[in-house]
């Protein structure tokens, strides 16, 4: 922990354990879930893990770049598409029910299916706020045709990835929002300084160096733009943020250094033991050029 923040992490899958929770006792909810839902199933883990193929890109150059390994989602099928849907129908009621009047939920998604998301929660009673976009530079995207890309060298099958969703939605204030502040801390998005609003526009470089290091998750966050989101979640710095799919901790650890207390979850054996040694080696690193870019 860091100064008065405090934590809890739990070993569960965030099905089983948000039902179990007690209702409007969560102010804000920054998530990374598993954006195509397989890629993080055990026997896609496993492949990954084995060097193996499965959805994860691999091997590790193509095209003439090397690249970490990272999920193919337009290899998906019409029926894990559904289960994408079925995924998100059944995790924002959850959410809705936990978190107070006014409450935030800020999700990362993928562009190829973020639509779902959208129709998912705004079915469930969430207000559509906007969208956070993550400019990153990364490798996703922009290849030649597989198995033809000396054929069609001159064409990309999809563009190239600059940026990722992260979408924002918020549970119902009661009355105004200036009401909702006084009585449940939560119904607006915290300025990183008093002149300046939050943006909807975030440059971040991926995780890398000493983060990597210390939380080797294929889907690590950097704390750079971690810490942003977490802080902007609770506009009074009050209340409690969740993470219900928490990877090796890196929303925890962002709320932690931040100071704001946090709950971060887990189903994952292996990745839960990672957080719990991760999340306060995270919370205690001091950002800088090296942190974000080494």
């Amino acid at each position: 922990m860091t100064g008065r923040a405090w934590y809890q992490l739990f070993h569960a899958d965030a099905f089983e354990w948000l039902p179990q929770r007690k209702a409007t006792s969560v102010h804000a909810v920054v998530t990374d879930p598993p954006f195509g839902i397989i890629e993080y199933s055990s026997d896609q883990l496993s492949k990954r893990r084995n060097g193996n193929g499965g959805i994860w890109r691999l091997p590790q150059s193509y095209d003439g770049q090397n690249r970490s390994p990272m999920p193919r989602f337009t290899v998906l099928q019409p029926k894990d598409r559904e289960r994408i849907k079925e995924f998100h129908s059944k995790l924002a009621p959850l959410l809705m029910r936990v978190l107070v009047p006014g409450g935030h939920v800020i999700i990362a998604s993928q562009n190829l299916f973020l639509h779902f998301v959208m129709c998912a929660f705004v079915d469930a009673g969430f207000e559509v706020r906007g969208q956070v976009a993550r400019i990153i530079k990364t490798l996703r995207g922009g290849d030649r045709p597989k198995g033809a890309h000396k054929e069609y060298p001159e064409v990309s099958v999809t563009p190239r990835t600059c940026w990722e969703p992260w979408l924002v939605f918020r549970k119902p204030c009661q009355g105004r929002v200036s009401d909702n502040l006084k009585k449940w801390w939560t119904g607006a998005l915290r300025r990183p300084e008093e002149a300046i609003p939050f943006s909807d526009l975030i440059e971040s470089n991926p995780a890398r160096g000493i983060e990597r290091k210390i939380a080797p998750h294929p889907s690590l966050k950097p704390q750079a733009f971690m810490r942003q989101m977490a802080r902007a979640s609770l506009p009074l710095g009050k209340g409690v943020v969740l993470d219900p799919f928490m990877g090796s901790g890196a929303t925890v650890a962002a709320a932690t250094a931040v100071g704001l207390n946090s709950i971060g979850i887990e189903k994952d054996k292996e990745y839960f033991r990672l957080a719990d040694i991760a999340v306060p080696k995270l919370a205690q690193l001091e950002l800088t050029t090296a942190t974000t870019t080494g």
